[in-house]
């Protein structure tokens, strides 16, 4: 008998607790849901504003500066990549058109084993394509798209220039944006390129998680 009761008396007690664990269990799979939910909408939503960025403004319409701003790439043997070359290309026929009568280039040194700049390597390739070299101003220290505008910023500001057009590619173009008006540009104008040369899938992908990291850096500077 007391065998018995003793059996009686766990018996509740294991049931409990295994109702407990299962309810613990679907809480955590709802809220797992929840959150890959999450992800998915926030990745989505950001890649449809990466996709969709189209130059502000709208690139159909002219765009007037002081200065040309080309956001960095590597270089390739101390050469512009084919990447950073599609940029340069698109800010030579903005120079060309008469949108901006000067450049800034911007860019530090790789860690691949370069030994310019790509600022450096940027101004080579420009000169080979007709453009004065006084009319090309260098950043060679930043290392990343809010240190070339960064940086650049404070070159216009030391040389009085008022205003200008940021080149990059169009996955770029958003982000890029949305640095220059924190950082006090104004007016905001981006003129973006397509590329046929780099493998966007990866590229738009990376930007998705760049463009993230650059929203919580904001949201800080926001909080102070």
């Amino acid at each position: 008998m007391r065998q018995l009761r003793s059996s009686r008396r766990v018996a509740p007690f294991s049931m409990s607790s295994g109702k407990k664990k299962n309810v613990w269990l679907k809480r955590f799979a709802w809220l797992a849901a929840v959150g890959i939910l999450a992800i998915a909408v926030w990745c989505g939503t950001l890649y449809s504003i990466i996709v969709r960025f189209d130059g502000i403004p709208n690139s159909g319409t002219p765009v007037q500066a002081d200065v040309g701003i080309v956001l960095g790439a590597t270089l390739w043997n101390d050469k512009p990549s084919p990447g950073l070359q599609e940029r340069l290309d698109h800010a030579l026929t903005l120079y060309r058109q008469g949108a901006f009568k000067q450049f800034i280039v911007t860019g530090g040194l790789d860690d691949n084993g370069a030994t310019l700049t790509e600022a450096a390597g940027m101004r080579n390739y420009l000169v080979l394509q007709g453009v004065p070299e006084a009319d090309i101003a260098l950043d060679t220290e930043s290392r990343s798209t809010y240190e070339n505008l960064l940086f650049a910023k404070a070159i216009m500001d030391k040389r009085q220039w008022k205003s200008a057009v940021i080149v990059t590619h169009r996955y770029h173009g958003s982000r890029a944006g949305s640095i220059a008006k924190q950082l006090g540009y104004s007016p905001v104008q981006v003129s973006v390129t397509d590329s046929k040369v780099l493998k966007l899938s990866y590229h738009k992908t990376r930007e998705v998680l760049a463009y993230t990291k650059w929203l919580l850096d904001k949201a800080r500077m926001s909080f102070g």
